[in-house]
């Protein structure tokens, strides 16, 4: 029997192939290089993970592989909805039957986006590395693709490149105002702007979609980050009880970052309001939190943050030039 996602993974495979190479702003994230190993591109959601697989499929292209060897391909689309493992094998076949030529006789490259959205995909991608001559790279939402999970179910055939929202370079580097000569040889003038471009860096972050915009939509799209993270990572991830909870522990961090966080202030805050819970619970709310949002939980002291930041932008230009 035909499969009805034949003519839709054929149109993507086709589309993907054609379309020209969109222009991003470069990021500096390790890339392991271990032969017969796949690259799970892993990090919180909206830093760049998509982006950073174009970065990769372009820099081949570069480097003299021809663009039939290379596809992106986004399970991302609700044609693919019911997608199961077994129907993978056509992304592969289909390639193939577009780009005979390849097979086993060339590599080719395969970046793979929300791959977690197929369940036992990790099956499909070991089998892939085991039997294709194909260089395999995953990316999905840290929900699903966190880096202990990758680690269990691709069984030591994968290592992990993680993605972060823009650093101080790479938020110069967006902006066009990437430094091009050592600090020692800066201007006044560009001292003072490096300077301030880093205040405001420390201040609006470096998430790529938020720079540039005034602070109400900056605001606004940060809190549509917060939610997502929680509703789609954390709840669904942990089947928590009383989700409640977890939005006021996380409302509690942010509006506190990198300042004491006590689980016994928190609870009788919590039980002033009539909220009767255990400490179990909010215990269990933050070893649920993602590990790149627990930094939250260091126990640092305002004073030293205001210290950090102090001796922070007195080094901005060994920062930015390094």
């Amino acid at each position: 029997m035909e499969s009805l996602f034949r003519p839709i993974i054929h149109q993507k495979i086709v589309d993907s192939q054609a379309l020209a190479l969109p222009t991003l702003t470069r990021r500096d994230s390790w890339l392991p290089s271990v032969k017969g190993k796949a690259t799970a591109v892993i990090g919180m959601r909206r830093a760049g993970k998509t982006s950073l697989l174009w970065q990769i499929l372009a820099d081949r292209q570069a480097h003299g592989t021809a663009r039939e060897g290379l596809l992106y391909f986004s399970f991302e689309d609700e044609r693919l909805a019911d997608l199961r493992l077994q129907d993978l094998d056509l992304l592969v076949e289909i390639f193939y039957q577009l780009n005979p030529t390849w097979r086993d006789a060339r590599r080719a490259s395969f970046f793979l986006d929300e791959i977690q959205l197929v369940p036992d995909w990790e099956l499909f991608a070991r089998r892939l590395l085991d039997s294709e001559n194909i260089d395999l790279f995953l990316s999905g939402s840290s929900a699903r693709l966190l880096s202990r999970e990758v680690a269990s179910s691709m069984r030591g055939r994968a290592m992990e490149a993680v993605v972060s929202p823009f650093s101080f370079r790479e938020m110069l580097r967006h902006a066009g105002r990437e430094p091009e000569k050592p600090c020692e040889r800066f201007t006044k003038a560009e001292r003072s702007q490096l300077a301030k471009d880093l205040l405001d860096y420390l201040a609006n972050g470096g998430f790529p979609e938020a720079q540039g915009l005034d602070s109400r939509n900056r605001i606004e799209l940060l809190r549509t980050y917060v939610d997502v993270v929680l509703l789609r990572d954390v709840l669904e991830r942990h089947n928590l009880s009383q989700p409640q909870v977890l939005h006021w522990l996380v409302r509690q961090l942010l509006g506190n970052a990198a300042g004491a966080f006590s689980i016994n202030k928190f609870h009788a805050d919590l039980k002033s309001r009539g909220v009767v819970v255990g400490k179990s619970i909010h215990a269990g709310c933050t070893r649920s939190i993602p590990g790149r949002w627990r930094c939250l939980l260091d126990q640092a002291t305002p004073t030293s943050v205001t210290r950090s930041k102090r001796r922070c932008c007195t080094r901005c230009c060994a920062v930015a030039t390094r």
